[in-house]
């Protein structure tokens, strides 16, 4: 067990500090504090934090904290900490660790007992999901589809029978494709489009799939998809291999196995023990 008071301790503190998804005035007065505050941050790209940190006069050090440095990156932080050390971590939009950079730090830092505190802020998901006009709750969220179209089939197929609402990240290139994939494999949903949410250009596109796809070559900008959930038969065949695969889903995204069969069963109001029980025999 790891119990951590974070503000009755001496221990060092690695900051997640959310920052604006696109309006640079959504940053709390907290997040401007911290990041002026802490002795470093650690930034995705340092060239785009460089401008938030320009506009509101901030001097401090930034290091380089990126998918494709993390074997250098984390040790360095980390050593940083352990040094005595407070730490921001920034991603180039919204909050880190999520479909950004900062999983694998936050992980190594509670490994070595350092406060890992959460500074609110701006979230593209969540602008989304309270727009949409879709139910809000329970959702998933699933963040983006892999990139080689079999295996987003792949990964559309096991979110098919899912009846929570589900959220998904896409860039403009790949929005075409995606949506035709999605009706073609989950059916013609109602489904919402939000795309430079907080920018100038925001805009909200609510509409079945077939709707929306009509007018994908237009569209320009970061996008966040709102899917609604399968509602269509409220007898949805929960196969084991559905169940064990939802599971999955969810100890693929971070969770314990003891966790996620705890969820999957009390969404899907099946008995825990007897799940439990069925995905060991799967797995063992």
């Amino acid at each position: 067990m790891n119990r951590q008071k974070s503000f009755e301790n001496q221990a060092p503190s690695l900051y997640l500090v959310a920052t604006p998804i696109g309006n640079l005035e959504e940053i709390t007065f907290r997040a401007i504090n911290v990041l002026k505050e802490v002795d470093y941050i650690g930034a995705e790209d340092t060239r785009n934090t460089i401008k938030l940190l320009n506009h509101y006069d901030i001097k401090t050090k930034l290091i380089s904290h990126h998918e494709h440095n993390l074997s250098q990156s984390i040790p360095k932080l980390i050593n940083l900490l352990l040094e005595g050390n407070d730490i921001a971590l920034v991603s180039d939009a919204g909050y880190p660790a999520i479909s950004d950079p900062g999983y694998e730090l936050v992980k190594a830092a509670i490994e070595n007992n350092i406060n890992v505190i959460p500074v609110s802020g701006a979230n593209a998901c969540l602008d989304a999901l309270v727009v949409s006009g879709i139910a809000p709750q329970p959702f998933l969220f699933y963040g983006f589809l892999d990139h080689q179209d079999k295996k987003k089939r792949k990964e559309l197929e096991k979110l098919k029978n899912y009846r929570e609402t589900i959220v998904f990240y896409e860039s403009p290139h790949r929005i075409s494709k995606t949506l035709k994939l999605m009706q073609d494999i989950l059916g013609d949903r109602h489904i919402a489009l939000c795309r430079e949410i907080t920018k100038k250009h925001e805009e909200i596109i609510r509409g079945k799939i077939s709707e929306i796809i009509s007018i994908t070559a237009e569209l320009k900008g970061e996008m966040v998809i709102v899917v609604s959930g399968n509602n269509d038969n409220d007898e949805v065949n929960l196969s084991p291999e559905i169940l064990i695969t939802e599971v999955d889903n969810y100890v693929n995204k971070g969770m314990s196995v003891k966790d996620a069969i705890k969820e999957v069963s009390k969404l899907r109001k099946v008995n825990k023990n007897e799940l439990y029980a069925l995905y060991h025999s799967q797995n063992d």
